[in-house]
């Protein structure tokens, strides 16, 4: 039908053209008569749609139509615009519209133009323009196009056939109207043997079950063919690849029948001893293996699992292993898996059982010891040298190395290197150290020997070495007024020793006493309680109470107390006086620290005082000086013994001692090395040689530190060194803060004028002007 649609409109197209060129000739022939005959013409374009062939077989340019109206003349002129026109399409002044170029459909199937009228003389335009096209016939010239030059599609293996695999698409450019040209039928020209394709949808099936481990991917080469019913046309082909997923339909199995594996005595627990390589034709992912052994002896010493990576079998170490004890062991390991085939679609090809062979190989192991730590106890009064016990370590190897013993941490004991005998060697005290641990090394013997170590535990254990002692000083505490059955303290105990389970401290009084009592509380207590008041502060103060404690052991050991009771006057408020007779009789007690204090201080004093008499009896050797020289005695004596009062101006001027008191805030300089000044005055001759004397010791005494001034050495000397009177040194006694008044020398006359003057006394007072 499409065909015969095409032909019938072909015919059309031929006769329109045909026409249209009548038209033409008649219109021109009616215009050259017109001059004899007038005749009246419809204006009107004889044309709409123009039609041509496509990639036509003819000499370029070919004539595609005509143009034709009413208004055609002689002079007329045709105009064409639009798409292709004057370079695809081209009209010459008949009307005749040529394509200058082949013409492609599938490129562009209808070109719209526009065509005018004018007159060529005045260029006037003779018709309106009108719309008209240009189609192109379609031909069947393309062959239909696949979307892809290769196609990839997958499909599990072993599945049902019809199972859809892709599906191929391929278009025809070609006008679809025109019966078979753009049609597009499929088929499969290679590798068709278990797949089929839809012949109008292109769809691939499967058609037999396909198993991956026999062929993994499969190619097929797929045609598309238009205008199927017609022996010509036009077609192509593509290729299409079809790959095979796995599922697991094989079951593991080993690749030998028996397998030999060494692992090393020294493995440690966990770590793996052996592979046992399997084979599976599926894929990794599909390939979960599970391995047993078959015999359940060797499930406590070795487990079997499978590699996360390889998937093969690992044998694992539960057990240590000693080539002393076993040297080869001998297993059965099979492999299982579950797969997604029915039982019996296919048969297991290959070892799902294996013989293994382990060989245990051996090593240089150090020694062992019997026992993981030891444990010993001794009594804490062993004498040295006393033994404790004893270790033992072997080597296991075949060799049996001798072993060498030796001791790390504390001193209190002792091993015999070669017997690994334990003995002390310090004494043993467990109130200090009731525990002693230690650890113990065995080297065998021989360069490189190997060595391990092991604990050991000496328990001290206690004797009755220690007496019980009061855990506090207790400060004791009585009122005067207390009433019988008070209980004045509760006094504890402890032990160093051990106590052991119903042992307590007993506690009782040396003797009876007659005010108070003590009463064992059976818990390492005691409460002492008073007996029978009424005291009298005022006669007896202080109580004392022996108090005894024993520890109750084996030797038994006891220790005496005396407690020091303190009687309190005490009110209405008891309590409230106690405790205040309490704390001043701690004020009257001196401990031990304010009593180093005290030594402390009276060492001090007795220090400073030593150092006050030194310098008190260097000052009195100076005193006794001026007793025992004759020198200085016989120049006061001869001076006047009696004294001369104011009549002893004559014999020198005592104004000069004056410069004494003036002189005595001046620095002075330091003494000069000689002899003493005084030492080299000569006795004076006569009285009038006394001034000269004074006037030496006037300057001794301002250049000496040391010395003493010359008016105290003659009251000492006269009055000796306890006299009452003191020293009447003009240096003190111009001192502002002496407290010695002597405004009663005015009052004894005028012959006291001259001393009174000295020190300094107004001679007016009293009325007495001098």
């Amino acid at each position: 039908m499409d065909v015969l649609l095409w032909v019938v409109c072909f015919i059309i197209s031929q006769i329109l053209a045909t026409d249209g060129i009548e038209n033409t000739r008649t219109v021109l022939k009616t215009y050259d008569n017109s001059r004899s005959v007038l005749h009246r013409h419809k204006r009107d374009w004889r044309w709409n749609t123009l039609y041509t062939d496509e990639e036509k077989k003819t000499t370029l340019p070919h004539l595609i139509g005509k143009l034709s109206s009413t208004k055609v003349n002689g002079s007329a002129r045709f105009v064409i615009e639009g798409e292709g026109a004057n370079t695809i399409f081209k009209v010459d002044d008949l009307g005749d519209i040529y394509a200058w170029k082949t013409l492609d459909r599938e490129e562009k199937s209808i070109y719209h133009l526009r065509a005018q009228i004018f007159d060529k003389i005045t260029n006037k335009q003779l018709e309106p323009a009108s719309e008209f096209e240009i189609k192109l016939n379609d031909i069947n010239d393309n062959a239909p196009r696949f979307t892809h030059n290769r196609y990839n599609g997958s499909v599990k293996e072993m599945s049902k056939p019809g199972t859809s695999v892709l599906q191929v698409i391929a278009v025809d450019p070609d006008d679809s109207s025109v019966s078979g040209h753009a049609r597009v039928t499929y088929s499969i020209i290679k590798g068709g043997e278990n797949f089929r394709i839809d012949l109008d949808t292109g769809i691939i099936t499967s058609s037999n079950m396909l198993d991956r481990e026999q062929q993994k991917t499969y190619e097929l080469i797929v045609r598309a063919k238009d205008m199927p019913d017609y022996e010509g046309g036009f077609s192509s082909t593509a290729s299409v690849i079809i790959t095979l997923e796995d599922i697991n339909d094989n079951v593991a199995t080993f690749t030998k029948k028996q397998y030999t594996i060494s692992v090393l005595e020294d493995r440690p627990i966990g770590s793996e001893a052996g592979m046992l390589q399997i084979e599976d034709k599926d894929e990794p992912q599909n390939t979960n293996p599970m391995f047993s052994f078959v015999k359940r002896d060797f499930r406590g010493l070795f487990d079997v699992v499978s590699d996360n990576i390889t998937k093969n079998a690992v044998i694992v170490l539960k057990q240590p292993l000693d080539y002393e004890k076993v040297k080869t062991y001998t297993m059965e390991v099979e492999v299982t898996e579950i797969t997604t085939v029915p039982p019996g679609k296919r048969e297991v090809q290959g070892n799902t059982r294996a013989m293994v062979f382990l060989n245990v190989i051996d090593v240089d192991e150090p020694p062992v010891f019997q026992r993981p730590s030891y444990f010993f106890s001794i009594f804490e009064n062993a004498s040295l040298g006393t033994h404790v016990g004893s270790v033992f370590a072997a080597d296991p190897d075949e060799a049996r190395k001798s072993v060498r013993y030796s001791i790390n941490g504390g001193n209190a004991i002792t091993i015999n290197r070669d017997s690994g005998s334990i003995k002390t060697s310090n004494n043993l005290d467990r109130e200090m150290n009731a525990w002693h641990n230690v650890t113990i090394t065995a080297v065998e013997d021989g360069p490189g020997g190997k060595e391990s170590t092991v604990s050991m535990f000496l328990k001290v254990l206690d004797i009755n070495d220690n007496s019980p002692k009061l855990d506090y000083e207790y400060d004791l505490f009585v009122c005067a007024n207390a009433r019988p059955g008070k209980v004045i303290q509760t006094i504890a105990a402890s032990d160093k020793d051990e106590m052991t389970t119903g042992q307590k401290l007993s506690f009782y009084l040396d003797h009876a006493h007659s005010n108070f009592s003590l009463v064992d509380n059976h818990d390492n207590t005691a409460n002492i309680t008073l007996k029978q008041g009424g005291f009298n502060p005022d006669e007896k103060k202080t109580y004392f109470l022996p108090v005894i404690i024993s520890d109750n052991g084996k030797p038994q050991l006891i220790s005496t107390y005396t407690l020091e009771i303190v009687v309190c006057g005490c009110d209405a408020n008891a309590e409230a006086e106690a405790y205040s007779c309490r704390g001043l009789y701690k004020e009257t007690r001196v401990s031990a620290h304010a009593l180093a204090v005290i030594l402390l201080c009276i060492v001090a004093i007795l220090v400073i005082t030593l150092f006050i008499v030194i310098r008190k009896f260097k000052k009195d050797s100076l005193v006794s000086l001026g007793k025992s020289s004759g020198e200085i005695h016989e120049q006061l004596v001869s001076y006047d013994e009696e004294g001369g009062g104011e009549m002893d101006t004559n014999g020198y001027d005592v104004s000069v001692l004056n410069s004494v008191r003036h002189n005595s805030m001046r620095p002075r300089p330091e003494a000069q090395p000689g002899p003493c000044l005084y030492a080299t005055v000569q006795k004076p001759a006569a009285k009038g040689d006394m001034a000269v004397m004074i006037e030496v010791k006037k300057d001794e005494a301002d250049h000496d530190r040391d010395g003493i001034p010359y008016d105290t050495l003659h009251i000492y000397g006269y009055e000796g060194s306890e006299s009452l009177a003191g020293s009447l040194s003009s240096l003190e006694s111009a001192s502002s803060d002496s407290d010695l008044d002597y405004d009663f020398l005015n009052d004894w006359g005028p012959r006291f004028n001259t001393l009174a003057e000295l020190y300094g006394v107004d001679g007016t007072e009293n009325g007495y002007e001098y």
